[in-house]
């Protein structure tokens, strides 16, 4: 089943995005920062649909070397998995960036200590998770497929549109990822346009998303675009 981000509708009251979204999809990613923060699981649980979540991502930096700042990243992931827990829900997580370029290094040893304790976590919640490879901006880890040593042994989720910003996307498709964020750009932005109005080939991603068997979600900016691509995106599957 095709998912849907609550990204399109952002500006809205969740509610109220859950309820625009569930008329056209079962499954629904909660993108869980700003006005759709989760404080608990009971609105989700007062839906049928399928969720994921997307932890906070935005104030968090599970890679950071100051030390108190990356655990209490990981105690605000923590709180993402027990909510997931409850909706049986997936979460997708960032896996953070480093200050300055000499940091690079000690940043990745940074992230292995975080994926310790979140596997931890997620053994102790029985939630599943997964790490997103990220745009284009220097100081993000995980941007290219040459780091995905960085997170072996943990799930992947492909963000199509950060790969193609990158120069990468096709070189990413020859690795099996769990979770797929759907969206489009001219590759100059994360513009999160809505599919056929960038210049990514979606032919080769969902034959990839097939082969894969990952969960295929549209992450566009606004909520008929998101619609549209959702319906294209399902005559290529």
């Amino acid at each position: 089943m095709f998912g849907i981000s609550t990204l399109c509708l952002h500006h809205e009251p969740l509610p109220v995005a859950l309820d625009r979204i569930a008329e056209v999809t079962g499954y629904i990613e909660v993108l869980d920062e700003g006005r759709h923060h989760l404080e608990n699981a009971e609105l989700l649980l007062s839906h049928s649909c399928k969720f994921s979540i997307h932890a906070p991502c935005r104030g968090t930096n599970i890679s950071s070397l100051l030390e108190p700042i990356r655990r209490a990243s990981i105690a605000v992931m923590e709180e993402c998995f027990v909510i997931a827990a409850e909706v049986n829900a997936e979460v997708v997580v960032h896996p953070g960036y480093f200050a300055w370029p000499e940091e690079r290094e000690r940043a990745g040893q940074q992230l292995k200590r975080s994926i310790a304790a979140l596997d931890n976590a997620a053994r102790e919640y029985s939630v599943r998770y997964t790490l997103e490879n990220m745009e284009n901006w220097e100081y993000f880890l995980l941007k290219t497929p040459d780091e995905l040593p960085l997170i072996d042994g943990c799930g992947f989720t492909l963000d199509v549109g950060h790969a193609h910003l990158n120069h990468c996307l096709t070189a990413f498709l020859d690795y099996p990822a769990q979770h797929y964020h759907l969206h489009d750009n001219n590759a100059t932005g994360d513009l999160h346009w809505a599919v056929g109005k960038g210049t990514i080939d979606f032919g080769p991603v969902m034959a990839a998303v097939r082969k894969s068997g990952g969960t295929p979600v549209v992450e566009v900016e606004e909520f008929q675009g998101a619609v549209d691509s959702m319906r294209s995106l399902q005559k290529m599957f």
